[in-house]
């Protein structure tokens, strides 16, 4: 038997087993796959608790006491009673895969006033051992070694988690010889005590929540509970109980909620047991919140404006920062593959495939050369089937990725056949392409995009010659036609693709630059004028608009390049990228080209107000190549005030969103003739389901959804919501975080609408609901909200 916070050796009883690797997985088994006797006997009286019944009453048996056993695992599984069954022996399910989990480091206790945070007895007794480490898996071991007599031991820490433990461990030998086994060992306390806590509270609330106190043992236990609460006020904290043998107590502990923010809950039960949980107070109010992005190659100071009727603990400001050129690059490579299959795409992940050995070196990374080689391979086949007959337009868009991979002769021969198309394709006026209808604008970026393929292969005496001579006429083109270059994303396209030099570059240089657009944050980008296209007829977005003057603009110190270089990152988005392949081939080019400095060991990153820091974080490299957050309480942003985002030292390669957020006081609204009301219930108890009614007003034929923000600790009854869609009311609806949200079938003129469903509240108190809101989706212009409204429930 493991005692929570201890070390325990486990022996290898697999023996015979010479050199093998072993795996330990532990893992929390919820015990509601368990419930049984063991369960019934603990919690009986805690659940008598919840429905309102005395502690010491017992269960009727009734179906409504299984619908509030039920209710209470809602809770969370850090705090209810599914996940800490007091060390009862438990039979072990069937052994599945369990992910991978690296074994976490006990986190340091929560911080408490220093009244909170000792436990005594009145006699001055020692303090409580605090629990505060709740994991459900902690331990993977990859490899285990053992002896030569095939046995090893693995030290581990136990969680605080009091719960049966499962132990998987699987074996192999030099010889190939493979075995395995489970096992599974308790971890528990004499006595113990479990505060039952729900995910959250919202500011105003006054609750009583069930503190169950457990005795394991064959005598009584009377021993003093003392409950301190951080964030929030408690009342009638302290108390002395009296527990039976094998049996457990429920005691209720009001507690008020004030502002929002997060709230720590310490309960003792003498010197035996303490127990340090963490939830959040939300505020109830409207959100707001502003949010500016930008890079790191500076200190960036940004003039927000923060609410005067913020409400209080609302008001929060929040730092995410994210990777650039690394960042992109592995999160391309992860998602490539799985994108929609086109030509400009499967042209893209073949150069991705094939460049990106290099790339990841350059920035500090190694490449997966298994990875790569499955990427290149479904890649090729992809681009061999495109390039069977291929015109112009695909030679041009196949061509780059096929020459990234030299050490494959035949794409090595199909660029080289892909280049001596597109070259053999320029007109003796210089152009390259072209056909009816095309306008100037189309066949200038057309005849850009050739020189580039083109010059992608200089790889012999030839093919340097043959480059010659096509960006020679190439660039007699853009010299000819530069009066009527009027747009920014042509004059970059020229630039970027090398077809312009001299005052002819300059020219367009000052043209892209003209045509830049700030923002207030700070950011900068390329707007597309109307009628422009790209070589294949598409309307290029602003995203390859912009990485094309990030391209442009390579050198030109007059440009904002971190400006455009932070706008582009701040519209990268994992998964889709930039947006098709052609975009995603510029995009990432320009990350390259603004980013392509590896991170460096440390860097430190500050959120100030004013001048005052609000927030900081020191991360290292490794780090660095993930999306982090800082977070922290602004109180005192209302009006308007000077933000700076810090990174020591200066990082080009970072970028950074900052969202400002704050709570106001909800009001009713109404817009595009919708109408609401919502009538919650008269009188709630817990344990016992009650209605709530909504009446909807709206014009016909209008597809409606509408969100309640339910108290803390009420649940929706699933089968209500079963029975307003097989009515024929609603079509779909969804409970997550604390709302309901559902989606009411579109009415005809005049009919009314009328949608009752029924909840479960499982705490006492005077709660809190946020509002209610009634919208027509992808139409913010027709919408209806009420504020919050109290819910009494005894």
């Amino acid at each position: 038997m493991g005692r929570p916070g201890g070390a325990m050796k486990q022996r290898s009883w697999m023996s015979g087993v010479v050199g093998l690797g072993v795996g330990f997985v532990l893992g929390g088994i919820p015990l509601w796959l368990v419930a049984g006797d063991l369960m019934r006997k603990s919690f009986g009286s805690s659940a008598a608790a919840l429905a309102g019944s005395a502690p010491g009453e017992a269960s009727d048996g009734s179906g409504s006491r299984t619908r509030q056993l039920k209710a209470m695992a809602s809770f969370g599984s850090a705090n209810a009673y599914d996940d800490e069954g007091g060390g009862g022996r438990a039979e072990a399910p069937p052994v599945a895969a369990a992910a991978p989990v690296m074994e976490m480091a006990a986190p340091p206790e929560p911080e408490m006033d220093e009244e909170a945070s000792v436990a005594k007895d009145k006699g001055g007794g020692a303090d409580a051992p605090t629990r505060a480490w709740f994991p459900e898996t902690f331990l993977f071991e990859p490899l285990v070694v053992t002896d030569a007599n095939g046995s090893a031991t693995v030290p581990v820490r136990v969680p605080d988690r009091l719960t049966q433990w499962r132990v998987l461990a699987l074996a192999h030998s030099r010889s190939g010889a493979q075995a395995g086994a489970v096992t599974s060992f308790a971890g528990t306390l004499p006595t113990y005590v479990d505060p039952v806590l729900p995910p959250f509270l919202r500011a105003g609330d006054t609750v009583r929540l069930p503190v169950q106190v457990v005795n394991t043992t064959d005598k009584a236990v009377e021993a003093a509970l003392k409950v301190d609460v951080k964030g929030a006020q408690v009342d009638a904290g302290a108390r002395t109980v009296r527990v039976p043998a094998r049996g457990s107590v429920v005691e209720l502990v009001t507690v008020k909620a004030g502002g929002a923010g997060p709230v720590t809950l310490r309960a003792s039960l003498g010197d035996t047991d303490a127990v340090v949980r963490d939830f959040d107070v939300w505020a109830t109010g409207q959100p707001v919140v502003q949010t500016h992005g930008g890079s790191l190659a500076a200190p960036r100071t940004l003039s927000l404006t923060g609410p005067q009727d913020a409400q209080t603990g609302s008001e929060r400001v929040r730092l995410q920062v994210y990777p650039g050129a690394l960042g992109v690059v592995r999160a391309e490579l992860a998602t490539v593959e799985r994108r929609p299959v086109d030509v400009a795409g499967d042209a893209y992940a073949l150069l991705l495939a094939g460049q990106a050995p290099e790339l990841l070196k350059a920035l500090g990374e190694t490449a997966d050369p298994a990875a790569l080689k499955a990427l290149s391979l479904v890649a090729t086949q992809r681009v061999l089937r495109a390039a069977r007959a291929p015109s112009v337009d695909v030679a041009t868009r196949l061509a780059e990725g096929a020459l990234a991979h030299p050490d494959n002769p035949v794409l090595a021969r199909l660029g080289e056949r892909l280049v001596a198309q597109v070259a053999q394709a320029q007109r003796p006026d210089g152009t390259c392409q072209g056909g009816d209808g095309w306008t100037l604008q189309r066949l200038l970026v057309a005849t850009a995009d050739c020189a580039r393929v083109v010059r992608a292969a200089q790889g012999t005496p030839e093919g340097k010659q043959r480059a010659a001579a096509f960006t020679v006429r190439a660039s007699g083109v853009v010299e000819r036609y530069l009066p009527q270059v009027k747009d920014g994303y042509t004059a970059a396209v020229l630039l970027a693709e090398g077809t312009a030099e001299g005052s002819v570059a300059d020219a367009l240089r000052t043209r892209v630059r003209e045509a830049l657009k700030s923002h207030p944050d700070g950011t900068a980008w390329l707007p597309v004028e109307p009628d422009t296209v790209r070589a294949d007829g598409q309307v290029p977005s602003e995203a390859e608009a912009t990485a094309m003057a990030v391209l442009a603009l390579r050198g030109d110190a007059k440009a904002p390049l971190p400006d455009l270089g932070a706008w582009l990152l701040a519209h990268y988005t994992p998964g889709l990228g930039w947006g098709d392949g052609q975009a995603n081939r510029v995009g990432l080019r320009a990350a390259l080209a603004l980013f392509k400095d590896p991170l460096p060991a440390r860097v430190r990153v500050t959120v100030a107000r004013d001048g005052q820091v609000v927030t900081e974080g020191t991360y290292d490299t490794k780090a660095l190549r993930e999306v982090l957050a800082l977070e922290a309480a602004a109180p005192g942003s209302a009006g308007t005030h000077a933000w700076t985002v810090r990174a020591e030292p200066a990082v080009p390669g970072l970028g950074f969103s900052l969202a400002l957020s704050a709570a106001v006081p909800w009001k009713a609204e109404t817009k595009g003739g919708l109408q609401l009301a919502v009538t919650g219930p008269k009188e709630a108890r817990v344990g016992q389901l009650t209605n709530v009614r909504v009446q909807v007003g709206a014009p016909a034929s209008l597809p409606l959804r509408f969100q309640q923000d339910l108290p803390a600790g009420v649940q929706v009854d699933p089968a209500s919501l079963a029975a307003l869609v097989a009515s024929g009311q609603v079509t779909s609806w969804d409970v997550q975080d604390g709302a309901l949200s559902l989606d009411l079938a579109p009415r005809e003129q005049g009919a009314p609408v009328l949608v009752e469903f029924r909840v479960l509240p499982t705490l006492g108190g005077t709660l809190q609901a946020g509002a209610a809101r009634l919208d027509v989706p992808g139409r913010p212009d027709i919408t209806a909200s009420l504020p919050p409204s109290t819910w009494a429930v005894r």
